[in-house]
C-alpha cells in the first residue's frame, strides 16, 4: 500500500513544486461568498487558505454576508428589499448587516486559531488582521430607487493592508465602510474584492461563488464536458458580459463576471470564480494545471509573436535546461539563429515564457513542431496550448495537412491534445535521414 502511495504522492507533489514557486510572494484576494459559510464550507476553505499562505501567498479575504443578512432580517419579521442587483439597506437591514458582519469575522478568525493535532490546521500559525480598511460613500439615489445605507467604495487603504501583509498576517475584511464622519455603510463583497485588488494590484482576484465557473454558449470544442470555459480572454469576457443581462442575483452569468472583467481591466493579471461546492477548490485552481473553474486573464500582458533575430538570447536560456535534462535535443546557437524566423513565443515583460519551431516539409503537406518549451515559471497558465495553437495556424497558413512531434518524455501531454502515434517510418523522407534511432523518439501526428 505504501509504495502505491508513493509512486502516486512524490510525482504529484513535484508536478504542483513549479506553481508553489511562482506563487511565493505573490498577493491573493479570496472573494468568499457568505453562502459558502451557510452551506458549512469554511472549516475546509479555511485550512486551504492557511495552506496556501505557509507557501509564501500574502492573502486577502474578503467576506460576504447575504444569506447570513436575509437570516437576521427574517428572524426581525423584516423583508429583504433588492433593487439593481443590490441590497436597499434600511436602518433595520443596516443593524442586521452588522450583527452578521461581527458574527461572521469571530467565526473565521476562530477557524483559523485552531491548531488539532492530526488535522491539516496542526502547527498552523495563522494570525489574522482586520480592520477599517475601506472608506466608503452611499450609493444615493438611483433611477428613483433611494438606497439609504448602501454604500461603494470610495477608498482602500492600501498602506495598512501592505503593511500587515508584509507582517505576515492574513487581512481580512468585511463588507462594510465607513464614511469620513464615521457613518456606517453596507457594501457588496463582489465590490470589496475587486477594489481591494485593484488598488493593491494583486496578481490573482479569486471568487468563491455558488456557480461552478462560465459556461460559454455556443459550447466551444475546447471546453470542458461540462462545459465550463476554463480560460477566457478579457476581450472574450467583455463580448459575452455585453450580451448578457444587467444581473440581479449571484447566479446570473454576468454577476461575478463584470467584477473579473473589471479587476483585469484594472491591472489584475487573473481573476477566477471558483465553486465552493467542490472541496479543494482554491487548491485545485490555484496548484493544478487545468484549473476548476472559470479564469478571466488579460491577454495584453503576454505578447504572442514570431521571434526576431533578438530573441536568440531569451529562446537559448529557455531551453537550455530542458536540453541539459534530456527533454530537448542540443541545437547550437547558430542553429537557433539561422532558424529564428521559424520560431514562435510568448513573452511577457521582456521575457520569454514559452517558444516552438515549426519546420515545413511542403512535398508532404506536413511540417515538424520542434522545441516546444515552456518555462517553469509558467506552466499551468495555458502558455503550451497557445504556442501549439499559433504553430497550427501558421501550418494551416502555408497549405499543410498535419504537423507532427519527436518526444522521448510528453507524449500524454500531446495525445490530450489530438495527437496520434505514429510509426517513424511514416516520417517524410528528409526527416527519417535525419532521425535519430538511437534516441528512440516517438512519432505524434496531429492532422488540421
Amino acid at each position: 500500500m505504501s509504495t502505491v502511495f508513493n509512486f502516486t504522492f512524490v510525482p504529484w507533489f513535484r508536478s504542483v513544486a513549479p506553481y508553489i514557486h511562482m506563487h511565493r510572494g505573490k498577493t491573493f484576494v479570496v472573494g468568499l461568498a457568505g453562502e459558502a459559510i451557510a452551506a458549512g464550507k469554511l472549516p475546509n476553505i479555511v485550512q486551504d487558505l492557511a495552506l496556501i499562505q505557509s507557501m509564501g501567498v500574502k492573502v486577502v479575504l474578503v467576506h460576504g454576508f447575504r444569506p447570513q443578512v436575509n437570516e437576521q432580517l427574517k428572524a426581525k419579521g423584516h423583508a429583504a428589499k433588492y433593487s439593481h442587483g443590490m441590497r436597499i439597506t434600511d436602518e433595520v437591514a443596516l443593524d442586521c448587516a452588522q450583527e452578521a458582519a461581527g458574527q461572521l469575522r469571530y467565526e473565521i478568525e476562530a477557524a483559523f486559531s485552531m491548531g488539532l493535532p492530526n488535522t491539516p490546521m496542526a502547527g498552523s500559525k495563522t494570525r489574522v488582521i482586520s480592520g477599517n480598511f475601506i472608506t466608503a460613500r452611499p450609493v444615493g439615489i438611483v433611477d428613483g430607487v433611494d438606497f439609504r445605507h448602501s454604500g461603494l467604495v470610495r477608498k482602500v487603504d492600501v498602506a495598512g493592508i501592505t503593511k500587515s501583509l508584509d507582517f505576515g498576517a492574513m487581512v481580512l475584511i468585511s463588507p462594510f465602510g465607513f464614511s469620513p464622519t464615521g457613518e456606517a455603510f453596507n457594501l457588496t463583497m463582489e465590490e470589496v474584492a475587486t477594489s481591494v485588488a485593484t488598488a493593491l494590484q494583486a496578481d490573482k482576484l479569486v471568487f468563491l461563488t455558488e456557480i461552478p465557473g462560465i459556461r460559454l454558449r455556443p459550447l466551444e470544442p475546447e471546453t470542458e464536458e461540462n462545459g465550463i470555459d476554463t480560460e477566457l480572454p478579457l476581450a472574450a469576457a467583455e463580448q459575452l458580459l455585453a450580451q448578457l443581462p444587467s444581473p440581479q442575483q449571484p447566479t446570473d452569468t454576468a454577476f461575478y463576471l463584470q467584477h473579473c472583467v473589471k479587476a483585469c481591466k484594472g491591472g489584475v493579471e487573473r481573476s477566477h470564480i471558483v465553486p465552493f461546492a467542490t472541496d479543494g477548490a482554491l487548491l485545485l485552481e490555484i496548484y493544478v494545471h487545468d484549473g476548476i473553474g472559470t479564469m478571466v486573464v488579460d491577454e495584453k500582458l503576454e505578447e504572442l509573436r514570431e521571434a526576431t533575430p533578438d530573441d536568440v538570447g531569451g529562446v537559448l536560456q529557455l531551453i537550455e535546461p530542458f536540453e541539459k535534462d534530456g527533454t530537448l535535443v542540443k541545437r547550437d546557437r547558430t542553429e537557433i539563429e539561422r532558424d529564428i524566423a521559424n520560431y514562435s513565443i510568448i513573452e511577457h515583460d521582456g521575457v520569454i515564457f514559452a517558444c516552438a519551431a515549426l519546420y515545413p516539409y511542403p512535398e508532404a503537406r506536413t511540417g515538424e513542431m520542434a522545441a516546444l518549451t515552456v518555462s517553469p515559471h509558467s506552466q499551468g497558465q495555458g502558455d503550451g496550448e497557445k504556442i501549439l495553437k499559433r504553430i497550427e495556424q501558421r501550418a494551416r497558413a502555408m497549405g499543410l495537412e498535419s504537423i507532427f512531434v519527436l518526444t522521448t518524455r510528453t507524449m500524454h501531454w500531446f495525445l490530450k491534445r489530438g495527437f496520434v502515434q505514429a510509426d517513424p517510418e511514416w516520417l517524410p523522407e528528409a526527416r527519417k535521414r535525419k532521425y535519430n534511432w538511437d534516441r528512440r523518439s516517438m512519432v505524434f501526428v496531429k492532422k488540421l
